[in-house]
């Protein structure tokens, strides 16, 4: 089942055209590939297991604005595809310890995030 949501992901991160190398060094791919652990814990079929070093590693690797700016693109398109887990997905950062400056949600303004 793991297989089939991420398979799904990828399928809708393609049709956005949201696939790695955006504008900035981070592209959805690798957004994907640092989040991949979450996927059982936001569907409820895990525990938050290794998630939280996924969420840390992300956020951690997004140094510049243009690099924020592509994350929370990615997040919100993740956020379409996971709609009923929207919930679960965006108390991740505060779960993980980790502070961002917007709202993982189908509606965050990602121009603005700096």
């Amino acid at each position: 089942m793991a297989m089939k949501c991420m398979c799904m992901l990828l399928v809708v991160l393609a049709l956005v055209g949201l696939a790695p190398g955006g504008v900035g060094a981070i592209g959805c791919g690798d957004v994907v590939s640092y989040l991949n652990g979450c996927i059982p814990y936001v569907t409820g079929r895990g525990p938050l297991g290794g998630c939280c070093g996924g969420v840390r590693g992300l956020y951690s690797a997004a140094k510049t604005p243009a690099d924020r700016q592509t994350v929370c693109v990615c997040l919100k398109s993740v956020a379409n595809a996971y709609a009923p887990y929207i919930g679960k997905a965006a108390s991740l950062p505060k779960q993980c310890g980790v502070s961002i400056p917007y709202k993982i949600s189908p509606s965050t303004d990602c121009a603005k995030v700096n």
